[in-house]
């Protein structure tokens, strides 16, 4: 007899439907599966094999054939264990299969017929929706995951034996639908506060700019002058996610297999933090196995990729920065796969002036020699720093600031609610095509971002002096943008392209 369970694999982070079509003949006992299975889905023979005598069935007699289709797309990992399950059981007909038209399922087998969680399941329930049908059954610890996708029925299975009752229609299970206003009112995580910063009342400036207009950051300054704490105070200021960020968030998380039962939908923006010592797959994502992984530009997919000691940083692991810097999105090809991931994210470097550390701290006198120093320099790419909108130096504290224990500045809430508001002008501005202004392309900038006359000749001034090149004078006009938006202003004027400007010298005096 043959039969059809419908089924979805992930690639990338885009959920793919498939078929799985099992055929039980007449003929000595074997087993033959196609549709390029990876190691993992062959071995799902000996596990589908246990479950079953497990689950009290019997594994088909004669001839079995496994086609996993379409066939020109590699099948990897172990959620296709139950759907292949399923269609052996429908296909020597131990179960009668009313429901394999209408839903899907994934899932591992254990030996004893229990179902595990699989990597994926968020993207997996989007592509059962969009191919039109009813539904997706899962192991039940991804049933919150996949519970937050509208428009499909969940259905959280734990055993075969219950999956293969619903799927006769023996049983019924009700829909797992995720809460998702709950998990939204519990994002207000408690999170360092802006005021627990001693000082830097101009850089925690830069960083309400960056977060109103989503720009990067590079900092600059002695060793102990707040740059880590600056840094990890970020998410705190930053707006809010809309679902839309965090579905896509939560897509790249679900296929590197880091979502947790309790956070089944994360509201919170990332903060990726890798060490200096991180390899270049590491940061852009790949891998040398069959399955790619995403990186940590893609992890920081909607929220802050921090790097400290940006001099550290391998080279090739920099360079790498460029293309999901400018498009927002990273391509990966390798000999087995083609994927690519989402990465448009806040970048927030930190580094000292020289090796020693000490070159702009008016207390310490620096060891390095010049050419230490220019060596030092110089394993930093003029491109990459083009591509940074706000250079900030971070001076060493006097005794004052560091002996005052008052709270400095504003908090991290009131920060908050002026970005959010800034986001806000700004997303209805756009009308949805842009997020933010560090976003807008080369055409909206012509058009969103033009500066009063008197700003022009300004703007002009700094261009000739400075030699900025046709990236770092768009980026200026974005930033002046901003800063336009975070006073409610629809006119960019001369003050607001002084402060782009200024934001933007720090790299012509230092390198």
């Amino acid at each position: 007899m043959l039969a059809r369970v419908q089924s979805c694999a992930v690639l990338g982070i885009d959920g793919v439907a498939l078929a799985i079509e099992v055929d039980n003949y007449p003929s000595t006992n074997h087993l033959t599966m196609v549709g390029l299975p990876d190691l993992a889905v062959k071995e799902s023979r000996d596990r589908v094999g246990a479950a079953l005598i497990h689950s009290g069935f019997r594994f088909p007699r004669g001839g079995v054939v496994i086609n996993l289709a379409p066939a020109d797309i590699r099948k990897e990992g172990s959620a296709l264990d139950l759907p292949i399950a399923l269609g052996m059981l429908a296909a020597s007909e131990q179960v009668a299969g009313i429901r394999f038209g209408d839903y899907a399922a994934v899932g591992e087998l254990a030996l004893d017929g229990s179902i595990r969680p699989v990597a994926g399941a968020l993207s997996m329930a989007i592509a059962a929706r969009d191919q039109g049908l009813r539904g997706l059954l899962v192991p039940f610890a991804n049933a919150e995951e996949a519970g937050v996708v509208p428009g499909a029925e969940i259905i959280p299975v734990t055993t075969l034996h219950d999956a293969a009752d619903f799927m006769s229609g023996h049983a019924n299970v009700s829909p797992f639908v995720t809460n998702t206003k709950a998990i939204f009112a519990r994002a207000q995580e408690q999170t360092p506060d802006l005021t627990e910063v001693k000082g830097q009342e101009h850089v925690k400036r830069a960083l309400t700019v960056a977060a109103a207009g989503g720009h990067n950051v590079l900092m600059i300054g002695p060793p102990g002058t707040g740059k880590t704490m600056l840094a990890a105070r970020l998410p705190g200021i930053l707006p809010d996610m809309t679902f839309e960020e965090a579905l896509e968030t939560t897509r790249i998380y679900s296929v590197s297999n880091s979502v947790s039962e309790k956070r089944s939908l994360i509201v919170s923006r990332p903060f990726r933090a890798p060490h200096h010592t991180s390899t270049t797959v590491s940061i852009c994502g790949g891998g040398t196995g069959q399955q790619p992984t995403p990186g940590e530009v893609s992890l920081a997919h909607n929220g802050v990729l921090f790097l400290d000691e940006l001099p550290e940083f391998n080279r090739s692991a920099l360079e790498v920065l460029r293309q999901p810097l400018e498009e927002g999105i990273v391509h990966i090809r390798r000999a087995m796969y083609s994927v690519t991931y989402p990465s448009r994210f806040m970048l927030v470097v930190a580094m000292n002036p020289c090796p020693c550390g000490c070159r702009t701290d008016p207390r310490r006198k620096c060891r390095c020699t010049p050419g230490e120093v220019q060596r030092y320099m110089s394993r930093l790419s003029g491109p990459l720093l083009d591509r940074i909108d706000i250079h900030v130096d971070v001076p060493a504290l006097s005794f004052e600031q560091l002996a005052d224990h008052r709270p400095s500045g504003s908090s991290s809430v009131e920060v908050r609610a002026l970005v959010q508001a800034t986001r806000d002008r700004q997303r209805a501005r756009y009308n949805g095509r842009f997020a933010c202004n560090a976003h807008l392309d080369s055409k909206a900038v012509r058009e969103h971002c033009a500066p009063a006359d008197s700003a022009k000749v300004l703007l002009e001034q700094a261009i000739n002096q400075l030699g900025f090149s046709a990236r770092a004078y768009d980026k200026v006009l974005r930033l002046a943008r901003t800063l336009a938006d975070l006073e409610n202003q629809d006119q960019i004027a001369d003050h607001h392209v002084s402060e782009a400007v200024q934001y933007r010298t720090l790299d012509r005096q230092l390198f």
